[in-house]
């Protein structure tokens, strides 16, 4: 089974989880075994984000393959997509839409911290060509929350995760640690992602 964890990235996960957010290495540049590297030629899909608005269980074929892959690729164990979690009228979690994934890595093991820094690494680094956050446009990833910090569609970089920190910044310590993500890392896909219509999974 290919894995895809970096020794080279497994230094950043040394260290026991700290209060402030997750972030990517400064000079993160361009990853010899990206998958994406291949897909240079073809035009890269947007960056968008697709809200989630009711539930809907049905299966999404982009989210299986990406399970899939996850599975034969990299460290960890998959924890589920489905969850029916509703925020208010027309409005919900990605899970509810069956268009996320929770990927069980444990914050507080260090070897897991160092897979889980290198496998979203590779998903925001930028490909041979420049293109930045390659392989996770080319799946259509549109959110990641790992570690009290949460990345979404055409940020730079990751923010705090409002629920791990109190209204004037200081850590909230009643936070548990599958809220805070510290025990798995959540994967949203963008609609076309779901359904397997980015170029990850079409052409890849």
């Amino acid at each position: 089974m290919r894995r895809f964890l970096l020794p080279a990235l497994a230094l950043l996960a040394l260290a026991a989880p700290a209060a402030h957010a997750f972030r990517l290495p400064p000079d993160l540049g361009p990853l010899a075994n990206n998958p994406a590297n291949r897909m240079v030629k073809i035009e890269i899909d947007p960056i968008e984000y697709d809200a989630a608005r009711r539930c809907d269980p049905k299966a999404k074929p982009g989210v299986v393959a990406f399970t899939r892959w996850l599975q034969r690729n990299v460290h960890g164990v998959f924890w589920g997509s489905y969850r029916c979690e509703k925020w208010g009228k027309g409005s919900a979690s990605l899970h509810a839409e069956n268009r996320a994934v929770d990927w069980h890595l444990d914050a507080y093991d260090r070897a897991q911290r160092a897979h889980a820094a290198a496998l979203i690494s590779m998903l925001l680094a930028p490909d041979t060509a420049g293109n930045p956050h390659a392989l996770a446009r080319r799946m259509g990833i549109e959110e990641i929350i790992w570690d009290c910090s949460y990345w979404g569609a055409g940020m730079v970089d990751f923010k705090k995760y409002s629920p791990c920190f109190e209204r004037d910044g200081r850590p909230n310590r009643r936070v548990n640690k599958t809220v805070a993500h510290r025990d798995h890392i959540h994967f949203g896909l963008t609609k076309a992602g779901a359904a397997g219509r980015t170029t990850f999974w079409r052409v890849g």
